[in-house]
This record gives structure tokens, sequence and C-alpha cells, in this order.
């Protein structure tokens, strides 16, 4: 009966510990940034705003991107419970074709990875397209 009692207890003991766990958790308010159609030089920088809605604090260990015209910049501090926070991404607006890139988010977060998107189209208006001269003759081209 002894032991019954004493194996009782320890499980009891363990599962309010167990329920007791803190941890933290990211919520982005979204996890794609749409720059929709933007001229060539034109400010690159977005951010990704999120909350830690958990209760531990929320620390960022590395963020990266699918390649190197994108720069994400992450926050250095932890951030605490209830608290908000902002990872900041640099698009180089240089390059004239479509933005489709992935960043990830790696975290001490219930959901440790998380991929974030950006998305729009980078275009050069001083170059015009053969559909934009289509009303001229070849001669006047």
């Amino acid at each position: 009966m002894k032991n019954l009692f004493a194996i009782l207890f320890v499980g009891m003991l363990s599962v309010s510990a167990f329920a007791q766990t803190k941890v933290a958790k990211i919520e982005f308010k979204t996890d794609v940034i749409d720059y929709g159609t933007i001229e060539k030089g034109a400010d690159g920088v977005r951010v990704f705003e999120f909350t830690n809605t958990g209760n531990a604090p929320l620390i960022i260990s590395r963020v990266t991107s699918t390649c190197g015209c994108t720069i994400p910049k992450k926050p250095e501090a932890p951030i605490l419970p209830g608290d908000t926070g902002e990872i900041q991404v640099k698009y180089n607006t240089q390059l004239v074709n479509p933005i489709r890139k992935t960043i990830t988010v790696i975290s001490n977060a219930e959901t440790p990875t998380v991929a974030l998107k950006i998305k729009g189209e980078v275009i050069d208006p001083n170059k015009t397209s053969l559909l934009d001269k289509k009303d001229k003759s070849v001669m006047q081209q």
C-alpha cells in the first residue's frame, strides 16, 4: 500500500512539474510581405512584426535568407512574454526581376523554425517593353 501511495505521489509531482513548463511562442502579424510592383532603386526595407505569446523569453538565434540579395536583421535582445519585436528585411531593389524569397527564423519558440516570404516585382521605368511600342511602326522606333 505504501508503494502505491509513493508511486501516486511521484506521478502527481511529475505531472504538476510538467504542466508548469514555460515556453516561448512566436506569432507573426503576417508571414508574407508583398512589395507589389516597385521601381528600381526604391526603398527595399520591410518589417515583419511579431509577438511573444508564450510565458518564457523568446530568443531569436538566427535569421537567414535564400540569397544574398535579401538581408534580414534580427532583434539582439530576448523578447519577453507579451512583448513585440520585429525582423527587418532589406531587398536589393537594384535587381530588376520578380521577388520570391524565403526568410527562415530560428528561435527557442515552441515552433523553432518559421518560414517568412517576400514577393513582388522590381521594374525599371526607363526601359519600355516592345508591347509599349506596338502603336509605332518599325521605322519610327
